[in-house]
């Protein structure tokens, strides 16, 4: 629980993210979402009227269920 993994699915796939919890079906991951590459702390004039200045929403992790018979290995890595 609560550690940095790689996971390997049977049809190649591969996500990396925290072990949030595991069931006797599933394991699910909270991933690092990587963003749309908007950094800037000021909306813009683009978007004065979807959220108020200067804050936003921010989704820093999104979840992710694997079934236990879909994934090939688990593999910790470090996070520093």
């Amino acid at each position: 629980m609560h550690r940095y993994v790689l996971a390997h699915t049977r049809d190649g796939w591969c996500c990396d993210g925290f072990v949030e919890y595991i069931d006797d079906e599933v394991v699910c991951l909270a991933v690092p979402h990587c963003g749309s590459g908007d950094r800037a702390f000021f909306p813009g004039p683009f978007y004065p009227q979807l959220y108020p200045y200067p804050f936003f929403p921010r989704n820093r992790f999104y979840r992710q269920v694997f079934p236990l018979a879909a994934l090939l290995g688990l593999s910790l890595l470090p996070f520093y």
